[in-house]
């Protein structure tokens, strides 16, 4: 056979094995930064001491004035004990809001 046929199909298996590599390193690594992230999340959560109830009420208000829907008259929600004001955050969005969006596009 050819020897520059061999030498192509030894890189060519070379490049097969690294991108492995680099595949399975990048899964590794994103499953890290998902790990950190919703730590940090659970972190802030905890920290606001509110009943879960309470929070997703919140979450879901604050959604809903993302979407331009309607909210309680006032600009601060009452949560439990803990006052939350509406516009602090008006323009945030989750990464799973930023992926529906995407999926619509598709």
């Amino acid at each position: 056979m050819n020897p520059r046929i061999e030498k192509i199909k030894d890189e060519i298996e070379r490049i097969k094995a690294k991108m492995i590599k680099g595949q399975t390193r990048l899964r590794e690594l994103e499953k890290q930064l998902t790990d950190l992230e919703n730590a940090d999340i659970v972190a802030a959560v905890r920290g606001v001491e509110v009943a879960p109830s309470e929070l997703a009420a919140f979450v879901q208000m604050l959604r809903e004035k993302q979407k331009g829907g309607t909210v309680p008259d006032l600009d601060t929600a009452t949560v439990g004990r803990v006052d939350i004001a509406l516009e602090a955050a008006p323009d945030c969005t989750t990464d799973l809001d930023t992926q529906n969006d995407m999926e619509d596009t598709v």
